[in-house]
């Protein structure tokens, strides 16, 4: 089984791309406008890399969209597995 970080981090890396791939934009304009390195993008996407409040802020006026766009993924699961113990 999976660590709840990694769980968690695949989950936001997932709806990131997704996101970004329908609004048709690429990891380094998406890092560009949010003043991030295209590799930390990358990371986000994979799972490796769990972004803080301030970045997830960069991200989401980057591509434009609302925080909880981003977030909105974690409604649909049982947020307690997804903490670390």
């Amino acid at each position: 089984m999976k660590d709840a970080t990694t769980r968690a981090g695949e989950l936001l890396g997932e709806r990131l791309r997704a996101l970004r791939q329908r609004k048709d934009v690429t990891q380094v304009v998406l890092a560009e406008r949010a003043g991030l390195p295209q590799s930390h993008i990358s990371e986000i996407e994979r799972g490796i890399m769990l972004p803080n409040l301030v970045t997830l802020l960069r991200i989401a006026a980057a591509l434009p969209c609302k925080v909880s766009d981003l977030t909105s993924v974690f409604d649909k699961e049982d947020v307690s597995k997804l903490v670390p113990k």
